[in-house]
């Protein structure tokens, strides 16, 4: 199989090589091309290194990522893997690298920090990884539910009770073959987070002889995690709400330079370590970093000590290996005993077969402890908070109808505290039992679904109300008999809303005694909001009888009396706006670039849930991170789609182009015609000619290759002595890897040069040398013949266009045999720094003493203009 990169109409990579590892360095090298800033971003927030470009803003994360040890983490878990695995991680690791340079001069964050790339470590996908999901099973919550307990007594500590600040949410949904116009299963769904520019997806298909997946990545992971078709079998999860981080109190003690924690067996001593964050535009930060046995330390401060205990550092296991295994999967069979070593997060999975097979089961790693541990910070002296072991078997539930998860307290309520409203989970169920005869291309009829089951209570509260102004009467009754529905165009909708947000205000101002940082550093701060809490929890606070000194009907009253005296009311889409979050605070549109109008329907408890910071504005910054809907039958008829596009370069013609689809609930086909990404090149030089550089068939230009290989002015290629099969053989294979390419050189439609690159990373070469991210090896042979004077001068510079340039590498490095003298003097006197000379193996046995030489891409533009 030839290793090559298809784009569809979206600019959907399709990507395919002959080997597992090939394909993983390739899918490596796609990321960094259509994603750079960030995956680069993302590795230096698990470093907690971004403050060092971003500045003051993103400083008080560096310091958490530091204190959690996330570094440390990544590298004792990828430790932990066998050498198979950590040969396929390091593998697409690499092919990061080598593109990296490449995607970075196309990314205009680069230029406007002034960030520079830098060498991935191996294990920076787990980094990554345990960066983006750190949050994810929001401890932060103990944080509250401790403050609140301190200010409002214990038994307000359900008070809250909601889909908290930051969780992120998710719809899941299975309909097993009786149930479908094809007879195989449908599985959609769509998982809510973030909307961030890049977007947290992208979707790809990875192709090679062992396996052909499509599905949703995420950029800096190796493989499909989360969404993914097989085409016998397809799966997708949905966060499980699951608890499995605990906040520990600690009581820590110094003796000189060393540090001691107290802990059920006495006074034991703590790992401590002082680290620098530095910050763009200040002074650096110069913290402690602490380790008890129970955890890092992410909060010492006068107000107390609390150190954090999370499943990855404890086991030194992420569930890695579960990745390749996804990707062989081929019966639900084969998704469950991969996912029986998950780790983190803890998830909801859903898995159909195409013979039949249909799972839903949770996966991942939950401890087992005291009951209050999963509620609040808990004392690290007292032996009953120890973790006790594993929660096993994990849920697993007999599918025998269409089965949904949406975060709600249902298969996964064993493992958490706090769940999503059961809103979106009972709506999804009711719209799927309402029929039978479902097909794939009807699932956006759900994924669009408006209807806001979390309407009722408020709506009750109002219709009971007395002594109403005539514009609030009409108001109410305007509201009574409104169909519920969040569209964007419906004035009644932002009414609604608008009512809702009043009346959150008006209760937030009853617990002021919340307000303030409860001791808690600012990256904690969005959990501590009483104005979120309060927002979130709307429906307990209208109905719990723990709050017997509130009116809450003369609040009520006061929220549509105020809406009601506002004229004219807008449509829910003029302020429930996309403002996709950008760590530069980015636009979405380049300059030039005619907007789209950003206007959204949905809600936070609608199947389209599209959430906004609640009680402050309605413009929103979560929802669908991607949609999906997988048919078993047919998988070429799936859909999908992202908020955005697949590049992350702004101006890019695919970084928005699949908003529209988006902003509407529609999906884009999984695979649409197909064109093999266009590595040509055209140029014309001066008094040289029109050249053309194009990617060789070993098929087709096999006659040509193999005449000038052995050519004898071909010596130093040490080819000769092979026959045309072999030579065949050789660049069939070099056409199977993402490493290597070659090519054809024209000169007036007249084929005069073969131009082979490599990645040194993956070539003997790399061994030679100290390979810096970005550099490409370069061999070329002229054919047989002297076309004209002063040939190889010219085509140095059409080749250093087509690196620089067009590739967009920053240093190209050959290797000739030291006793070639003129190909030698030819690269010196083309800007060539000659390196050392090395003694380079083949793969074959054979040998060679080369000079290295090097070109970066700033010397050969100043040659060119000397």
């Amino acid at each position: 199989m030839n290793a090559r990169v298809f784009r569809d109409a979206y600019g959907v990579p399709h990507l395919h090589a002959g080997d597992p590892l090939a394909l993983v360095y390739l899918q490596g090298l796609n990321a960094a091309q259509d994603r750079a800033w960030q995956l680069e971003l993302e590795r230096r927030r698990f470093l907690g290194t971004s403050a060092a470009f971003l500045g003051a803003e993103a400083a008080p994360w560096d310091v958490f990522a530091r204190q959690a040890r996330l570094a440390d983490t990544a590298q004792r878990c990828f430790e932990a893997l066998d050498d198979e695995l950590r040969e396929w991680i390091t593998a697409y690791v690499e092919g990061v690298n080598h593109a990296m340079p490449v995607g970075a001069a196309r990314a205009p964050e680069f230029a406007q920090t002034g960030l520079t790339t830098e060498e991935w470590e191996p294990w920076a996908p787990l980094g990554i990884w345990l960066a983006v999901h750190i949050m994810f099973a929001g401890f932060p919550s103990k944080l509250w539910r401790t403050h609140v307990a301190r200010h409002l007594g214990d038994e307000a500590i359900e008070l809250f009770s909601s889909e908290g600040p930051r969780t992120a949410g998710s719809n899941g949904w299975m309909i097993p073959g009786s149930l479908t116009t094809s007879g195989q299963a449908i599985i959609a769904g769509d998982p809510h987070r973030f909307i961030e520019s890049p977007g947290i997806y992208q979707q790809i298909r990875l192709s090679c002889p062992e396996y052909d997946v499509l599905g949703l990545a995420v950029p800096g992971i190796p493989g499909i995690a989360h969404f993914g078709h097989t085409g016998k079998v397809a799966w997708a999860i949905t966060n499980a709400m699951s608890d499995y981080q605990d906040l520990y109190a600690e009581q820590l003690r110094r003796t000189g330079s060393s540090v001691e924690a107290l802990g059920p067996d006495g006074w034991k001593p703590a790992a401590v370590q002082h680290e620098i964050v530095e910050v763009a535009g200040a002074e650096p930060i110069e913290i402690e970093v602490i380790e008890t046995e129970r955890g890092p330390v992410i909060i010492d401060n006068a107000e107390q000590t609390v150190s954090l205990r999370y499943p990855p550092r404890v086991t030194g296991r992420l569930g890695f290996e579960v990745l390749p295994k996804l990707l062989r999967a081929t019966t639900v069979g084969d998704i469950d005993a991969a996912l029986e070593t998950w780790v983190e997060p803890v998830n909801v999975v859903l898995a159909a077969d195409t013979s039949g097979g249909l799972l839903h089961r949770t996966a991942g790693l939950v401890p087992t402890r005291h009951e209050s541990n999963r509620l609040r910070v808990v004392p690290a002296w007292e032996s009953d908070h120890q973790w006790q072991g594993w929660y096993e078997p994990m849920p697993r539930a007999t599918v025998d109808g269409p089965a949904v998860m949406a975060n709600a307290r249902e298969l996964a309520a064993p493992l958490g505290v706090e769940f999503a409203a059961p809103h979106r989970s009972r709506r999804i169920s009711e719209l799927l039992n309402a029929r039978a005869g479902w097909s794939v291309d009807e699932m956006p009829s759900i994924h669009s679904d408006t209807y806001l089951g979390s309407a009722g209570s408020l709506l009750d509260v109002l219709a009971g109300l007395m002594d109403l102004s005539t514009d609030a009467v009409a108001l109410r009754t305007e509201l009574l008999g409104w169909d519920r529905r969040m569209d964007a165009t419906s004035t009644t909708a932002s009414s609604f809303a608008a009512v809702r947000k009043a009346l959150a205000s008006r209760l937030a101002d009853h617990f002021a005694v919340l307000e303030g940082d409860a001791g808690c550093p600012e990256v904690f701060q969005p959990w501590i909001d009483p104005l979120a809490h309060v927002s979130y929890a709307l429906e307990n606070l209208l109905s719990t009888d723990l709050l017997p000194e509130v009116n809450v009907s003369w609040l009520a009253r006061e929220a549509l009396e105020e809406v009601a005296a506002r004229k004219p009311r807008p449509p829910w889409g003029e302020t429930h706006q996309l403002s996709p979050l950008h760590m530069l605070r980015g636009p979405v549109f380049a300059p030039g670039e005619e907007p789209i109008d950003l206007g959204l329907s949905g809600d936070h408890h609608c199947v389209m849930s599209t959430s906004s910071v609640p009680g402050l504005t309605d413009i929103c910054i979560r929802g669908s991170a991607a949609r999906y809907a997988f048919d078993l039958a047919d998988r070429s008829a799936s859909g999908w789609v992202v908020p955005l596009g697949a590049s992350g370069v702004l101006g890019d013609a695919h970084h928005h182009d699949q908003l529209p689809l988006w902003l509407r609930g529609k999906l884009a086909t999984v695979q649409g015609e197909l064109e093999r990404e266009d590595w040509s090149f055209s140029a014309e030089l001066a008094g040289f000619g029109a050249v053309r550089i194009v990617e060789a068939d070993p098929d087709r230009d096999l006659d040509l290759i193999h005449g000038w290989v052995t050519a004898e002015r071909a010596g130093f290629w040490g080819m000769g002595h092979l026959s045309r099969d072999e030579i065949a053989g050789i660049y069939t294979f070099l056409d199977s890897v993402p490493t290597h390419h070659v090519y054809l050189v024209y000169l007036d439609d007249v084929p005069l040069a073969l131009l082979q690159t490599y990645d040194p990373q993956a070539d003997p070469v790399g061994a030679a040398y100290d390979v810096q991210a970005g550099d490409i090896g370069l061999h070329f042979l002229i054919a047989p013949g002297d076309p004209r004077p002063n040939f190889t001068g010219n085509l140095l510079t059409i080749i250093g266009q087509f690196m620089f340039v067009h590739l967009g590498h920053s240093r190209v490095v050959v290797d000739p045999d030291t006793r070639n003298d003129k190909a030698i003097d030819r690269f010196h006197r083309t800007g060539f720094v000659l390196g050392p000379e090395a003694k380079i193996t083949h793969p074959d046995g054979t040998t060679k003493t080369a000079q290295l030489a090097f070109l970066t891409k700033d010397r050969f533009l100043g040659f060119r203009a000397s």
